[in-house]
C-alpha cells in the first residue's frame, strides 16, 4: 500500500519529499503497526517470568567428540544466510546517506550549508542496534531464540516502507526500528551456534560466519551500484522487503532452543533437536559455575579474575565498532568528497570487499586451528595498520580508483574481522554463569563507539575526513593488538564451562 506513491514519483526521480501521504500509504502505516503488535503478542508466551526462571536452570552442552553432520551444515547455511540479510541492514544507511542529505537539502559534508543533519538518520540506526543487543537477548529467552529471529524477518520486512516514505523524520523512525531488529540477530545466531556445533569446530565456524560482514558489504554495494541511478537511494530500502521475506522463510530450517522448549514444557521435541546435533542437556538447580560474588549485574565481568579478559575484549570491540560505524559508515561520503560519484563509489567499495574475502576463511582457519587470542591480535594489528597507511595514502590515491580499492581491500576486511572475532572470542571466553554479559558487553561496546561518533557529527553537522576516521580507528584497534598477544586467555581447544 506504500508502493504506489513511489512508482508515482517516477517521473521526479523517484524523489518523495515534500509529497502528502494518500489515504493508502495512511492505511499501510496503520496495518504495519497493528501487524507486527499481532505478531509479538501471538510470540509471546505464557507465564513468561515463570518461563525466564526455568530456562536460567537448564544447561545445552554439545557433544565435544562429535563430527559435524548434514544438520549442522545446514544450520550453517542458514544462519550464514540470516547473519548476512541483517548485517545488510545498517551497513544500507551509509550508503544513502548521500541520496538522503541532497533529497531533503539537509546538511552533510557536501552540502555544509543544508538544514538538519542528515547524521541523524545513521545515529538512529546504530542507536537501535545498541538496544537491540540487549533486547533481543532478553527476547531470546522469552519467546524463544528462533522466534526472535522471526520478529526480526518481520520488522526487516515492515521498515522497508522507509523507501515510500515522504518524510525524513519517518525515516529517522524507521531506522531506529530497524536497528533494533538488526543489533539482536547476531548474538542469537552466535548462541545457537555454541549450543550444537562440536568444540574442535566451533571456534572457526562461528569466524567464519561472522565474516559474512564482508559478502554484506558487497552485495550491499552492488545493489548500491545497480539500483541508485535509476531508482535513487529509496531502492535500497525496497530491497529489505524481499530479503525480510527470505528471512521469515529460512526460520523453517532454525530449530528452536533446547532450553526454550524443554522450558515451555516440550520435552520430547527438545530431544529430537538435541538427537539431531548430538547435543546433550543438563538439568541442573544452580549455575554449573559460581560466578564471582560481590559485584551486581556487569560490574561482575570486572571482578578479579575476568577483568584482564573484559578489558582487551572492549579494547578489541570499540576498535571493532568505531572501525564499523566512524570508519565505514561515512565511507561512502568520503569518497564522493574526493570525487567518486555515488554509483563509482559503491563499485569500489563492492570490489574491495570481494578481494577481502579470501582473508575470512584464512582467519576462520586461524582462530581454530592455531591460537584464539593470538588471531584476535593479528586481526586487529593488520587492521589498524592499513588504516594507517590508508590514512597517509588515501588522499594521494583519490583520484585513482584502482589504487583506492587495493588500499581499502584489508580495512574492509578488517570490518567483518574483528566483528566476528568479537563475537567468537566474547561467546568462548566467560564461563557460562557470565557468559549473556559478557557477550552483550561486548557487543554494546561496538555499538556505543558508533553511537558517540555519529552523535558528533549531528552536534557539528560536519563528518571527519578519511584520515581522521581511519586513524581514530587505528589507535584502540593498535592496542588491542598488543594486548591480546600478550595478556588475553586462550580459548582455542576449551569446553565452554571450562572458560
Amino acid at each position: 500500500m506504500h508502493l504506489p506513491m513511489f512508482w508515482h514519483a517516477r517521473h521526479m526521480g523517484y524523489r518523495m519529499a515534500g509529497m502528502t501521504p494518500d489515504p493508502a500509504m495512511v492505511a499501510g502505516m496503520a496495518l504495519v503497526t497493528a501487524g507486527v503488535a499481532a505478531v509479538l503478542v501471538g510470540l509471546w508466551p505464557p507465564r513468561a517470568e515463570a518461563l525466564r526462571r526455568h530456562v536460567a536452570a537448564v544447561r545445552v552442552r554439545a557433544d565435544d567428540d562429535a563430527r559435524l553432520r548434514p544438520s549442522h551444515a545446514a544450520l550453517l547455511t542458514v544462519l550464514s544466510l540470516a547473519v548476512t540479510i541483517d548485517v545488510m541492514k545498517p551497513l544500507t544507511l551509509s550508503l544513502v546517506v548521500p541520496g538522503v542529505a541532497a533529497e531533503y537539502g539537509l546538511a552533510s559534508p557536501l552540502r555544509p550549508g543544508g538544514g538538519v543533519p542528515v547524521a541523524w538518520l545513521p545515529l538512529a540506526g546504530i542507536t537501535g542496534t545498541m538496544v537491540g543487543s540487549f533486547v533481543w537477548g532478553a527476547l531470546g529467552d522469552r519467546i524463544g531464540r528462533r522466534n526472535s529471529i522471526l520478529l526480526a524477518g518481520v520488522l526487516f520486512a515492515t521498515t522497508s516502507v522507509c523507501g515510500a516514505m515522504p518524510g525524513f523524520w519517518g525515516n529517522v523512525v524507521m531506522c531506529l526500528v530497524m536497528g533494533m531488529a538488526a543489533g539482536g540477530m547476531i548474538p542469537i545466531a552466535f548462541t545457537l551456534l555454541a549450543e550444537t556445533v562440536p568444540r574442535r569446530h566451533r571456534g572457526w565456524l562461528m569466524v567464519l560466519i561472522g565474516g559474512n560482514v564482508t559478502v554484506a558489504y558487497a552485495l550491499t554495494s552492488w545493489l548500491a551500484a545497480l539500483l541508485t541511478p535509476e531508482f535513487g537511494w529509496r531502492a535500497l530500502w525496497l530491497v529489505g522487503l524481499p530479503t525480510g521475506l527470505a528471512l521469515l522463510l529460512l526460520n523453517r530450517w532454525i530449530p528452536e532452543s533446547p532450553r526454550f522448549l524443554l522450558a515451555t514444557g516440550r520435552p520430547e521435541r527438545a530431544r529430537e533437536v538435541l538427537a539431531r546435533y548430538g547435543s546433550t542437556m543438563m538439568p541442573v538447580a544452580a549455575p554449573v559455575e559460581a560466578p564471582p560474588g560481590g559485584a551486581p549485574g556487569y560490574a561482575r565481568l570486572w571482578a578479579p579474575g575476568f577483568g584482564g579478559r573484559t578489558a582487551v575484549l572492549t579494547l578489541l570491540a570499540a576498535g571493532a565498532g568505531l572501525l564499523a560505524y566512524g570508519f565505514q559508515m561515512w565511507l561512502p561520503v568520503n569518497l564522493a568528497r574526493a570525487g567518486h560519484p555515488e554509483a563509482s563509489s559503491a563499485r569500489i567499495l563492492r570490489d574491495s570487499a570481494l578481494l577481502s574475502l579470501p582473508l575470512n576463511l584464512v582467519t576462520a582457519l586461524l582462530y581454530g586451528l592455531w591460537s584464539s587470542r593470538r588471531t584476535a591480535g593479528v586481526v586487529a594489528g593488520a587492521a589498524a595498520g592499513a588504516l594507517v597507511v590508508l590514512a597517509v595514502a588515501g588522499e594521494a590515491a583519490a583520484g585513482d580508483a584502482s589504487l583506492t580499492r587495493l588500499l581499502l581491500f584489508v580495512p574492509l576486511w578488517g570490518i567483518s574481522a574483528t566483528a566476528a572475532v568479537v563475537a567468537a572470542y566474547s561467546s568462548e571466553v566467560y564461563p557460562t554463569a557470565l557468559r549473556a554479559r559478557g557477550t552483550g558487553w561486548a557487543a554494546a561496546v561496538g555499538k556505543v563507539g558508533g553511537v558517540l561518533i555519529l552523535a558528533l557529527s549531528v552536534g557539528a553537522a560536519a563528518v571527519p575526513p578519511l584520515a581522521v576516521t581511519a586513524l581514530v580507528a587505528a589507535a584502540p584497534l593498535a592496542v588491542a593488538a598488543v594486548a591480546f598477544t600478550r595478556f588475553a586467555p586462550e580459548t582455542r581447544g576449551r569446553r565452554l564451562d571450562e572458560a
